[in-house]
């Protein structure tokens, strides 16, 4: 039995940052709203109380039943977590005199303590509450403290219980992993076992077990996720994995081609439809940025379905279902009031009556990375860019068409190839060409020009949920402009966007 680390959410910003600093220790955690708590079993090995915008004085404030955790398995508080075991058992938390928000230096006040194990005397550390605990209960014992904050770390005497009002998970909090590992590894016990190797090895058996001899489709699109999923699958079912890669007319300049190359030389089963007419005929006209996705997946869904009813006793839908989507649906706060439309293949279990199997929904993106590393697939595959699932669509400003997919192509071409010769693309976490609905004036030789503009795209981040854009060097930008200014016929003007996630987003569109 796989052991674990249940963490609790109350609806932190940190709570993935948690599990993810939890996964890099080798230790199998879970994130779970802290109102659904699932069955402790003896694979649990500890629990994480996470922090939350909620202060535990409002009237609306999260309140966990700990009944089947406290006093029977190590217990974690983190902000939040720490003010909630200390205001619901005899405590005081008050609003602080002013905001604690930023770095703090913590004084270790008990050194033989397990939780600060290791820690040096004093460590930087990350706040962020506007409440403060004022006073423990009995029986509390405090372990650490800053200069502002007295109680910034307890013990609760007889309990493998702890609470801390900073944050151990982010970058600024310098001994934090340490502290996790000490809470992890010390406390809990766990043994570090979980690496990409025995998930690979886990899930393979698991789904021999489940699938047996059915046959499965799969969607593919070129990406990091699914194809990681699809060679999961073949390693367990071989040529009962039926993959099928749709061509929509939006895809890079000769991906369509090239990736499916890639997926015949891993020796996938692959089916690859070029459907780009349909695609461009439905979206002739359609500038709205919803309805073109709206479009994009219901046409998704009618081209695969025709095409996986042509396989005969198809029992099974494998999806690359990640497990950031899986966190979205059943979060603190509910699903997310905007799930994308074309995320995965929605619709389509329905339609098709099938069954559901998602490989990776355990998975954080850059384990999902990991897992591919150990299965040997090509480092141009598992180290590609996101790309959006409507393609190039989102990345035309305004009505789509031929023309303006092959313009797009082409500037996308050169800049990406760019990226990799300057030895940038990995350094580099999305990066892509905007195709904007404006002209503007230009001079080429002697005669005057009215063309298109193009913004590049290019952004650092660890899974999409914040972003900054990367200062690409000047003369490389300068370069490119050039390059794409010169070659593709219908754009005299090249722009570079400067903005991060939030406020603005990743795509344009």
């Amino acid at each position: 039995m796989q052991e674990k680390i249940i963490i609790l959410d109350f609806g932190s910003q940190y709570t993935q940052l948690i599990a993810r600093r939890v996964r890099e220790l080798n230790v199998y955690c879970e994130i779970h709203p802290f109102n659904r708590i699932p069955a402790i079993d003896s694979s649990v090995r500890g629990v994480i109380l996470s922090g939350s915008p909620f202060s535990v004085r409002d009237a609306q404030a999260p309140t966990p039943d700990l009944s089947a955790i406290r006093g029977r398995l190590p217990l974690l508080g983190v902000c939040y977590g720490a003010q909630y075991l200390a205001h619901a058992f005899g405590g005081e938390v008050q609003p602080a005199p002013s905001r604690e928000y930023g770095r703090a230096m913590l004084t270790v006040g008990d050194a033989q303590d397990p939780l600060m194990r290791d820690l040096p005397a004093t460590t930087q550390v990350w706040m962020s509450h506007g409440d403060t605990i004022t006073r423990v209960p009995e029986g509390y014992g405090i372990v650490a403290s800053t200069e502002d904050v007295r109680v910034a770390a307890y013990r609760i005497g007889g309990e493998r219980t702890w609470g801390i009002q900073f944050h151990p998970e982010v970058y600024h909090s310098t001994d934090g992993k340490q502290l996790l590992k000490n809470f992890v590894v010390g406390i809990c016990g766990c043994a570090q076992s979980w690496t990409s190797e025995s998930f690979v090895e886990s899930t393979v058996r698991e789904l021999r077990e489940k699938l047996g001899d059915d046959r499965v489709v799969l969607g593919l699109s070129g990406g990091v996720d699914s194809t990681v999923a699809a060679v999961l699958l073949h390693r367990a079912i071989g040529r009962n994995l039926y993959c099928i890669f749709v061509d929509s007319g939006l895809l890079r300049k000769n991906e369509f081609d090239e990736v499916l190359e890639s997926y015949r030389d891993m020796g996938l089963n692959v089916k690859g439809v070029k459907a780009g007419e349909k695609f461009l005929a439905d979206l002739a006209g359609v500038s709205e940025p919803e309805r073109k996705r709206k479009i994009i997946g219901r046409d998704f869904v009618e081209v695969f379905n025709e095409e996986a009813q042509r396989i005969e006793d198809v029992r099974w839908l494998a999806q690359g279902t990640i497990y950031p989507d899986v966190i979205e649906s059943c979060s603190v706060n509910g699903p997310s009031a905007t799930i994308k439309s074309h995320h995965n293949v929605g619709g389509l279990p329905e339609k098709m009556n099938l069954k559901i199997v998602e490989p990776l929904r355990l998975l954080f993106k850059d384990e999902v990375r990991r897992v591919g590393r150990s299965l040997g697939i090509s480092e141009r595959l598992i180290g590609r860019h996101p790309f959006p699932g409507p393609g190039l669509a989102i990345r035309i400003l305004g009505d789509v068409t031929a023309g303006k997919v092959e313009i797009l192509q082409n500037v996308d071409r050169i800049y990406i190839d760019a990226l990799r010769a300057a030895g940038l693309y990995d350094k580099v976490w999305q990066a892509g060409a905007i195709l904007l609905p404006v002209k503007s004036v230009g001079v080429m030789g002697d005669e005057r020009t009215y063309e298109s503009c193009v913004a590049l795209r290019a952004v650092t981040s660890t899974d999409g949920m914040t972003a900054d854009w990367v200062h690409l060097p000047y003369e490389f930008l300068a370069d490119v402009s050039n390059e794409i200014i010169n070659k593709v016929r219908g754009v005299n003007r090249v722009v570079y966007d400067i903005s991060s996630k939030p406020p603005a987003t990743i795509e344009w569109e």
